[in-house]
């Protein structure tokens, strides 16, 4: 624990001088191949930092936060793009905490033209029932997850002696309590620190109606939002050159699905260093070539067929369930992921009580 705690200062040390560095650089280098000349080694050592970890938390984390999110915005802020360039006048302390946290500052809802996202110009970007910022009712509902999260992890200490199906069904409630927990945590703590107004990063995902619905307007918004700016829009802006644009959405989406799914593959690695097996790649390949047909079949049907709501979150949560017990557990499983998760909670619970025992003596 002391060592992996050494790691983290030296990493993170290293995450903010390079973004000051590129703080700096937008300052005085115009945007365009000359900024991203500049900014590229930094994506670089993004990339490797996580590998000083061995930590499955911490290495899984940092490449979330840094090598995915991070390198993302960055390669956006080259070009005068993305949440960074948003505001030419970003003071730092803003500037660093949108570019290394997995946040998003919530801006003043425009209508949306993606279809990555299921919506048009009728429906706004944003769904207004979603508080983004601390409240008594938010509040209730983390405490209320941090607690299920928590029984979670002494449930799974029992893994042994459950059946393994249900061992997934768990793992996938495991998975969305644990990041959703993660994520708020940082959103207060930005939230709290600097006062900025954020975007949500999920919004109820066991409700879904459609994939588009899960994918665009529920699960992991934030980095939906990263994706639709790096990789969706440009490829819908090059594929209207080349097919026009009723059917440009089709390929962008696609290519959204597969850069997500190879850095999930990377995260991956920094989690288990294994080989990468690729079936988390085909995991979100097979969920963008599903999410296609979907878009081909509502502009076929005009919203003339609509299954009822309650079916309609059925079959979606249930495929969504289905093809992660399938593609995406496996590899997660394999590394003995779940397992070393939980030894890291038991270490970190016996540095704490070391730490308190420490404080009491003196």
């Amino acid at each position: 624990m002391e060592g992996e705690f050494g790691s983290f200062i030296k990493v993170w040390t290293s995450v903010f001088v390079c973004i000051f560095y590129c703080y700096s650089i937008g300052k005085i280098v115009p945007k365009g191949t000359t900024r991203l000349v500049c900014a590229l080694p930094v994506v670089c050592l993004f990339f490797y930092l996580p590998l000083n970890f061995s930590s499955i938390h911490l290495g899984g984390g940092t490449g979330f936060f840094i090598s995915w999110l991070g390198s993302f915005k960055l390669l956006l802020f080259a070009f005068g793009k993305g949440p960074l360039a948003s505001d030419p006048s970003i003071p730092i302390g803003r500037f660093l905490a949108i570019a290394c946290l997995p946040i998003e500052i919530q801006e003043n809802p425009s209508p949306s033209k993606s279809h990555l996202n299921g919506q048009n110009r009728k429906h706004p970007p944003q769904n207004p029932q979603i508080e983004t910022n601390p409240s008594p009712k938010n509040t209730i509902h983390f405490v209320i997850k941090g607690f299920l999260l928590a029984i979670l992890i002494i449930v799974l200490n029992y893994s042994q002696e459950i059946h393994p199906k249900l061992i997934l069904v768990l793992h996938c409630l495991y998975i969305y309590l644990l990041l959703e927990t993660q994520l708020i945590i940082v959103a207060a703590l930005a939230w709290g620190l600097l006062g900025l107004d954020l975007k949500p990063h999920f919004n109820e995902p066991y409700l879904s109606t459609s994939l588009q619905n899960f994918w665009g307007r529920r699960w992991n918004l934030v980095v939906t939002s990263i994706l639709r700016q790096s990789v969706y829009e440009p490829t819908l802006n090059f594929s209207t050159c080349v097919i026009g644009r009723r059917w440009a959405s089709l390929p962008a989406v696609f290519a959204s699905f597969l850069v997500s799914g190879l850095m999930h593959e990377l995260i991956y690695y920094y989690m288990g260093r294994v080989r990468p097996t690729w079936e988390v790649t085909w995991f979100f390949v097979l969920h963008g070539f599903c999410l296609m047909v979907e878009i081909v079949l509502k502009k076929a049907l005009k919203g003339r067929c609509r299954l009822p709501r309650l079916i309609s979150v059925v079959w979606t949560v249930g495929f969504v369930v289905a093809t992660c017990f399938w593609l995406f557990f496996p590899q997660f499983l394999r590394c003995k992921a779940d397992v070393r998760m939980l030894q890291e909670y038991r270490a970190f619970v016996v540095f704490l009580k070391n730490v308190g025992d420490l404080f009491s003596y003196k």
